[in-house]
């Protein structure tokens, strides 16, 4: 009997006991289904939790940790801004770098008529704008002229506005800032992702920062790379001149948060792997499932195989049909749960806000478990099958 034959007649007794067949699939289709799910979730999470982290492609963020030295003499040197625009000017002359961005943030008092919040004030350059891609919900957002002229306006959180503003527009409205007049031209959307939190925040031209509140130096700065290829060369270069300019012994640092990201990642692929291994654990015992019904149908379909073999079967052939009905019955059961899998991967997805993640590898990898969970659990009521005697299988009742 060929191949093909076998499988029509797999398929023809899966049809024959549909809502059995259907009970015994359950258990691999919710296994397969959970492991496509958990990965999914698992990779989602991964790439969404990266991303968080390390924000806009291939940046660097360079910091400065005073040496004993240099505490023991200014034990306020945390304190201090550690950068100037001449920092941020040399910087900007390595070949290598896309744009430096540059930030300097204060708590201050903010005040709308009766109104008064704590609010963060961030002092920014364009750089800062175009690398962390600010939107405005409403507004318009800073533009060049604001940046080049200083002039007093800014862009405020949708929390800042939540707080003071209630339901009053706060566009062309006037906040008092540490004593300063700033006008409100943007209202920034409301964060989404793993790490948004809602924040009382204004972000004004570095200038107008400079000006108002007479702040010089920057408290924060970020190197975006040309490439991903010389983020390193980047940072050994940013650090050396920085180094060089401040005298300081090898004060000045940088965090790769792709680094970072990446030892969180590896966290992460164990976790999945573990639950994926837990979840796993259904296609076992749909396995057993599948063994158990293919005992039954053994049982019933006995006299069949005495027909069989009475009319020159081989115990391989006898063999062969019933473990290709045990791999068609769990396959199938894989093939629905794959889809099953697929579309819950993408809900959760949707309302989690991370990218449907839906590995080809772990898709292959459970239709060939399901296939392996066929053979294994099915050797054993095809092996029954196989050694049964032509005789007493033709007298079974």
């Amino acid at each position: 009997m060929s191949l093909l034959e076998n499988v029509k007649m797999a398929l023809s007794s899966v049809l024959a006991h549909k809502l059995r067949s259907i009970l015994t699939m359950l258990g691999i289709i919710i296994g397969v289904a959970s492991v496509i799910l958990v990965v999914a979730i698992g990779q989602g999470g991964e790439q969404l939790l990266k991303t968080s982290i390390t924000g806009p492609g291939n940046t660097i963020e360079v910091y400065y940790e005073p040496s004993e030295e240099e505490l023991m003499s200014n034990p306020n040197a945390y304190m201090n801004a550690a950068f100037t625009q001449e920092d941020v000017n040399s910087l900007s002359n390595i070949p290598e770098v896309k744009k430096v961005v540059a930030a300097s943030s204060e708590y201050f008092s903010t005040r709308y008529r009766e109104e008064t919040a704590d609010t963060s004030v961030n002092g920014i350059n364009q750089a800062y704008m175009e690398v962390n891609n600010l939107k405005v919900e409403s507004g318009r957002n800073l533009v060049e002229a604001d940046f080049i002229g200083g002039t007093r306006v800014g862009v405020i959180s949708s929390e800042l506005k939540k707080e003071m503003f209630d339901k009053i527009e706060p566009l062309g409205e006037v906040v008092w800032i540490n004593g300063q007049p700033i006008e409100i031209i943007g209202v920034l959307e409301k964060p989404e992702g793993l790490f948004a939190f809602g924040a009382m925040e204004v972000y004004v031209p570095w200038n107008t920062f400079r000006n108002s509140f007479g702040k010089n130096e920057y408290n924060s700065i970020t190197l975006q790379a040309t490439n991903a290829d010389v983020m390193k060369e980047v940072g050994e270069k940013a650090t050396t001149l920085l180094n060089t300019t401040h005298n300081t012994d090898n004060s000045y640092k940088v965090f790769n948060m792709e680094e970072m990201a990446e030892g969180i990642g590896q966290i992460t692929t164990i976790m999945t792997l573990i639950i994926g291994s837990i979840a796993g654990i259904s296609l076992v015992v749909g396995g057993i499932g599948v063994m158990n019904i293919m005992l039954v149908s053994v049982t019933e379909r006995t006299k069949e195989i005495g027909i069989r073999k009475a009319l020159g079967a081989t115990k391989r052939q006898i063999l062969t049909q019933f473990l290709i009905e045990s791999v068609t019955l769990t396959l199938i059961g894989g093939i629905i749960g794959i889809l099953l899998g697929a579309i819950a991967a993408n809900v959760v997805s949707i309302f989690a806000g991370w990218p449907p993640l839906i590995s080809w590898q772990v898709v292959l990898g459970g239709l060939i478990f399901s296939m392996v969970i066929g053979i294994v659990f099915g050797m054993l009521p095809a092996n029954k099958a196989a050694r049964l005697s032509p005789i007493e299988s033709l007298r079974y009742e």
